[in-house]
């Protein structure tokens, strides 16, 4: 009798199990097939209309096959540049010139009178009409080239590939390594997980260099002393998220920082002690996935965003309205 009452009972257990086995396969709620992940994140790219400090106030919509890089001079005429060219603007937005180039740039600078390209391995020099000055030597077969920035004296190349920035002269001669890991100076080292390593000149003139991979921002003096640095790692929007960010950034006239991120594709305003100011961009304007969110900034403070996915160059002005 007692060996019956165990098999029955297994018998129950085992329709149980069965039913409820049926309920999971056929009769799961809609929400069961949501990606709990991509749930999260969704809710992290939602920003604060209230902590959104610009508004968008024109476009530039180039005739480019893929577009890479910007700078803008003195006279707040902007270059772009792409895969094969390079197209010049001036201050109101209408197309001045450009000039092929045959070679795919990912960055561009420019000063006075002189055009410099990043490309893969080197730098090509072109003068303001175009015409090709000088290509200076790949410096290994290593090298990715990913932004440029200029002083009287120096050329600095961000070179994504080898994880540091070299120091040229103006001729093209290599002076010096700046950001090799060095723990007696304070000088952790790079940490380049992909190919988006940006630089610029403060106002100062010392060197500002992004270690996305520390999720923050680093300067240097030209003898390639480490001076200061900031960052937050956070996914909150006052801070860096994702493996290695801000991709790039600009400066505004009072020394505060703009920045753009991946993942979370996103730009904001930092002021210069490295506290979040406000958004200038929120994920909504881009398209998931955007990659390589380039930025330049003009005499007025206009912050100009170079969006590689929709091919355009979005401009964002303060809004006088936000606190």
């Amino acid at each position: 009798m007692k060996q019956k009452i165990i098999i029955w009972l297994s018998v129950l257990l085992l329709l149980v199990v069965v039913v409820f086995m049926v309920k999971d396969f056929f009769y799961q709620p809609k929400s069961s097939n949501d990606n709990p992940y991509e749930y999260k994140t969704n809710k992290l790219r939602y920003v604060d209309p209230s902590l959104i400090g610009y508004k968008e106030v024109a476009q530039i919509k180039p005739d480019i096959e893929q577009l890479h890089g910007i700078a803008i001079d003195k006279s707040d005429n902007i270059y772009l540049a792409g895969n094969d060219k390079v197209i010049v603007y001036d201050n109101g937005l209408i197309q001045k010139s450009f000039f092929k180039t045959g070679k795919e740039a990912r960055c561009v600078a420019v000063d006075e009178d002189v055009i410099y390209l990043g490309v893969q391995d080197h730098i090509e020099i072109y003068d303001l009409s175009g015409n090709h000055l000088k290509s200076w030597n790949p410096i290994n077969e290593k090298s990715v080239i990913t932004s440029i920035a200029l002083t009287e004296k120096f050329v600095y190349v961000a070179d994504a590939g080898n994880r540091i920035v070299y120091q040229f002269d103006r001729e093209g001669n290599l002076l010096k390594e700046i950001g090799k890991k060095n723990v007696d100076k304070g000088i952790l080292g790079f940490i380049i997980p992909s190919p988006y390593f940006d630089l610029l000149i403060g106002r100062d003139g010392e060197l500002w260099v992004v270690n996305p991979g520390r999720h923050s921002l680093e300067s240097y003096n030209e003898r390639g002393d480490l001076i200061s640095s900031w960052g937050k790692a956070s996914m909150d929007v006052d801070g860096f998220s994702g493996c290695c960010n801000p991709s790039n950034i600009a400066m505004l006239s009072d020394g505060s920082f703009v920045t753009s991120e991946k993942t979370i594709e996103r730009v904001k305003v930092y002021l210069q002690t490295g506290e979040f100011k406000s958004v200038v961009a929120s994920p909504e304007n881009f398209e998931k996935g955007t990659k390589g969110i380039d930025l330049a900034v003009d005499s007025k403070d206009r912050i100009y965003i170079l969006d590689p996915v929709k091919k355009i160059v979005t401009i964002f002005e303060r809004d006088k309205h936000v606190n």
